[in-house]
């Protein structure tokens, strides 16, 4: 695997682009960046993504790839690292994670439906509350959803705090209205229990929505 990061080039002509490459609508820039990421793995017409990243601001962008993002006209040289981080039990890192965190529902005629954490534990309560209690209400649900990937993927959150949550829409070749899912950011400390199932999971990204940014988990030694 490969960590990038790639920056907007600082030139006038990606300058006079901003308002296409970065609109100021957070779904319509979440699937701005969707495409412009492409450019730098478009080698392959068929090829899906097999990549995940995430938006740092001034036009920067990480990425955690199986191979390494080419030169793109819209980018500076992409700088990129090997990532193959030798973690054993027990190892503590500090994260950052952006994700799209849902539990998936079986329902009637086997139908699955994925629905939204933190909105599932918003919707019994009363309209003119929600503003007040979202953000205990994402701490909550958001700790709920990172202990049971951590079940899943090798770790225990020794940490975690919620600093974001909001709904995005991205936009749609229709006039109708397209399909809107939360984003939750978290971080904190975490404790790996199996390197193994850790850094696999950490590879194909956790939650939904990784087209659009959400997924890539960051990781430092603490």
């Amino acid at each position: 695997m490969y960590l990038s990061r790639l920056r907007l080039a600082a030139r006038p002509d990606v300058a006079a682009l901003a308002q296409l490459l970065n609109p100021q609508d957070d779904g319509r820039r979440m699937d701005a960046h969707h495409r412009l990421l492409w450019t730098a793995f478009a080698g392959d017409p068929d090829a899906r993504r097999d990549f995940l990243w995430r938006e740092m601001g001034d036009g920067s962008f990480m990425v955690l790839s199986p191979r390494p993002p080419a030169a793109a006209a819209l980018f500076e040289p992409p700088e990129s690292r090997d990532f193959a981080p030798a973690l054993a039990p027990g190892d503590r890192l500090a994260f950052v994670l952006r994700a799209n965190a849902t539990r998936t529902v079986v329902e009637a005629g086997g139908r699955k439906r994925h629905r939204d954490v933190v909105m599932e534990a918003l919707h019994g309560i009363a309209p003119d509350e929600r503003a007040a209690r979202r953000m205990e209400l994402a701490q909550a649900a958001g700790m709920q959803w990172l202990e049971g990937q951590g079940t899943r993927a090798g770790f225990v959150p020794d940490r975690a705090v919620v600093t974001a949550y909001r709904v995005l829409e991205p936009p749609r070749a229709t006039p109708a209205r397209g399909p809107r899912f939360g984003v939750i950011d978290l971080e904190g400390v975490l404790r790996v229990t199996d390197p193994v199932a850790f850094l696999d999971r950490l590879a194909g990204g956790f939650g939904r929505a990784k087209a659009f940014g959400c997924g890539l988990m960051l990781i430092r030694r603490g």
